[in-house]
């Protein structure tokens, strides 16, 4: 457990000015704060050396406020994660974790009658659904608002829901997505994406429906210490393309009207994505912090985040087709309070929720 802290606070080292996590350099004086670059040390100085003094001065009560070198030997490992806005502020990163499930029979045992844990090659654990969500799910949620998980389900059984999710595409089964309290001929300059919703028993969906199967699964395991939330239900599934010819869907938030949806589930589905040639970020903008965070739709992750205000988002032009598969889970309270409140018309005109379909994919 005590190397599984360790582990937690080295994902938390960041360049101080910029937010880059990989090929950090460490400040040779505190030893506390971390620079991508002796440039960027050098811009922030100003504010760093009041802390880098402090943590100092039992040491080197006489050091002059010049710049702290930087040392090399200290260097940060490198994280698979997502990159954190050059507005970021003084806030913790948002950690990224690899789930690699163990084969398992009956008991949750290997096949070799060994426990599910076992090693990842970035040196994590692998994990039941019930320990990735108590040990990494439920406080990464309640601390930063948005988690990351990558390698949910494995190679194979993502190119398995990837073909469920081409063929209906192939089809014809899309449609263009749809706003609520927006005039239709506006709809493609806000979003530019194509959808369709699947509840999982069609024909040719058997994938897609193990994967909404084993979203349940992880939510079940955090129900009850998400927030104040009580879940009870979820949506269905919407599968969402962007056709690649520069579409994205401009900032916007789920669930601004209290129609019950408390977290949003996106899985991803595209191999070999970067955002650099692809584009296609989603772009969080966390409520009250002067930071944003970028998250790569890469294939096999999963990213899980508040529906509510604390969390407006974008997604930023694609220029390669993109899939992913949004399910949105509902809190039992706000749910049944949307529901009365649509049932008796007592919502304001124009903020109805539709309480089949939520209009605003990810």
């Amino acid at each position: 457990m005590e190397k599984e802290q360790i582990d937690l606070d080295r994902d938390r080292q960041y360049c101080e000015l910029c937010g880059k996590m990989e090929n950090l350099l460490k400040c040779g004086r505190c030893r506390s704060s971390f620079y991508c670059s002796k440039e960027h040390q050098k811009q922030h100085w100003k504010a760093h050396k009041l802390i880098c003094k402090e943590a100092d001065k039992a040491q080197l009560p006489k050091h002059k406020s010049e710049q702290a070198p930087l040392s090399s030997e200290d260097k940060a490992p490198e994280k698979c994660r997502e990159k954190i806005s050059p507005e970021r502020v003084d806030s913790a990163s948002l950690p990224v974790t690899t789930h690699t499930e163990a084969p398992v029979v009956g008991d949750r045992r290997g096949e070799d009658g060994s426990n599910n844990e076992t090693a990842t090659p970035n040196g994590q654990t692998s994990s039941s659904p019930q320990k990735l969500a108590m040990e990494y799910i439920v406080p990464c949620m309640n601390k930063h608002g948005i988690c990351v998980v990558d390698n949910f389900l494995g190679t194979e059984i993502g190119l398995g829901i990837l073909e469920n999710v081409k063929n209906l595409h192939e089809t014809g089964k899309f449609t263009d997505g749809q706003l609520v309290s927006q005039k239709s001929d506006s709809t493609k300059d806000i979003r530019g994406d194509k959808i369709t919703w699947i509840e999982g028993r069609e024909a040719g969906c058997e994938k897609i429906r193990f994967l909404m199967s084993r979203m349940d699964d992880l939510v079940r395991h955090c129900n009850g210490k998400l927030g104040n939330y009580t879940i009870n239900g979820r949506t269905k599934a919407m599968v969402a393309c962007y056709p690649g010819n520069g579409t994205g869907y401009v900032r916007h938030v789920d669930n601004p009207n209290g129609d019950g949806r408390c977290v949003t589930c996106i899985y991803y589905l595209n191999k070999d994505w970067t955002a650099k040639e692809h584009g296609g970020l989603l772009r969080i903008f966390p409520e009250g912090k002067a930071q944003f965070a970028d998250i790569e739709p890469r294939f096999d992750r999963l990213l899980l985040f508040w529906s509510d205000r604390r969390n407006p988002h974008e997604v930023q032009p694609a220029f390669a087709t993109r899939y992913a598969i949004t399910v949105w889970y509902f809190d039992a309270d706000e749910r049944a309070r949307a529901k009365e409140k649509y049932l008796t018309g007592a919502g304001e005109k124009g903020v109805k929720v539709e309480l089949d379909k939520p209009s605003d994919p990810s």
